[in-house]
């Protein structure tokens, strides 16, 4: 009987532990509760987000996960028209050469060789949202990616 349960024993561990390591791109997640969100990579380049657009379903939550694979720091900021120029106004108005993202939710900031991740559940109605990059002149010249929700 001995015998039995220590051949047993590390079978079934490994039973277990081979259990464990599911596809990590399912999206239920019945221990929370919840869904594991969707992953969508963001490459952070000179002035620019590569892809430029991205579509999302309402009620979707997504990560984003920037890599800055560029020569200066980037940042990005998911809200409509509105909220970007708010942002563009702090981040190049009197906090300007600071990390100022720290404490926004929808706000990073990532270095040169870094990545960094956001995530984000899309509502119904969150037309005309965009992931811009307040860096000095770079939301200007027209680095920002445009985010469609349906």
């Amino acid at each position: 009987m001995r015998r039995t349960l220590t051949f047993a024993l590390p079978l079934f561990a490994l039973a277990l532990a081979l259990g464990a390591c599911g596809d990590t791109n399912d999206t239920d997640d019945s221990a929370t509760g919840g869904t594991t969100p969707r992953t969508i990579e963001i490459e952070m380049r000179d002035n620019t987000y590569s892809p430029d657009a991205v579509s999302v379903e309402a009620g979707e939550e997504v990560r984003f996960v920037f890599t800055n694979s560029g020569k200066a720091t980037h940042d990005a900021f998911i809200g409509d028209e509105a909220a970007q120029g708010d942002h563009e106004m702090e981040m190049n108005g009197d906090m300007g050469g600071e990390d100022h993202t720290m404490g926004e939710a929808d706000a990073l900031t990532v270095a040169p060789g870094d990545s960094g991740e956001l995530v984000h559940t899309f509502e119904s109605g969150d037309d005309g949202l965009l992931i811009g990059c307040h860096e000095p002149g770079h939301y200007e010249g027209g680095m920002r990616l445009s985010i469609e929700v349906s």
